[in-house]
């Protein structure tokens, strides 16, 4: 089984349509997928709405578990806890922040605002991440982002190595913007060993925590 809590769509700048990307995950044997797309203020209301719909109607005819999220990308650290109040508010079963990616120009400040915020789930790709912010994830139960993608990943080792010094709990997600990115389980599995996991760190990443994160979103019960 995969469980992927890191997508995006052609609301942002995947390139399939939120219901095909469900299903082809669904045809991949994804147990979970999050539609996270790349979300600012203004036009927070609309992505969440659009996705949530296509997330409902999937759930209600395949066997997956389509969870409408967003990805809070580029948005001023002191912004991050109302902006992440708010897609939650909105109908966001989960909340992900564009971390300190080594690659791109995020502000500084972000990684621990989003760490010490209630309303944030995941810090997604959060580069050379520091030793106080990987404690303050185990503190506040913010999930870690171990990444698929390129350019991303160049950062897993440390990201992990510093996890496991903290005790923060680590996900792996795909961030993927189209069907090519999508995780297979013997995928997933390689890109946790080779950022250096043992096979019992492998399973809690791969199944134990995707379980625990589960837990905490607002699943509709069925019946």
């Amino acid at each position: 089984m995969v469980y992927d809590f890191h997508s995006h769509t052609s609301l942002s700048d995947g390139s399939l349509s939120p219901i095909e990307l469900i299903r082809r995950a669904q045809v991949m044997d994804h147990k979970a997928i999050a539609l996270t797309d790349h979300a600012g203020i203004g036009y927070l209301e609309r992505i969440i709405r659009e996705v949530a719909e296509d997330c409902a109607l999937a759930r209600a005819h395949w066997d997956i578990l389509a969870i409408p999220g967003v990805e809070l990308t580029h948005i001023p650290s002191h912004a991050i806890a109302d902006a992440a109040r708010r897609a939650k508010e909105l109908g966001a079963w989960l909340v992900v922040v564009h971390g300190e990616s080594i690659i791109e120009p995020v502000e500084n400040g972000t990684n621990i605002a989003a760490l010490q915020c209630p309303y944030v789930d995941i810090l997604a790709h959060p580069g050379l991440i520091t030793i106080e912010e990987a404690k303050l994830a185990a503190t506040t139960g913010v999930f870690l982002e171990i990444s698929a993608r390129k350019g991303h990943s160049l950062s897993n080792g440390h990201i992990f190595q510093t996890a496991r010094l903290a005790g923060a709990k680590l996900l792996l997600n795909s961030d993927a913007h189209d069907e090519q990115d999508l995780l297979s389980p013997h995928l997933a599995r390689q890109i946790a060993l080779g950022a250096g996991l043992s096979e019992e760190e492998v399973y809690e990443i791969l199944e134990n925590n995707p379980h625990a994160l589960l837990r905490r979103l607002p699943i509709p019960k069925q019946g």
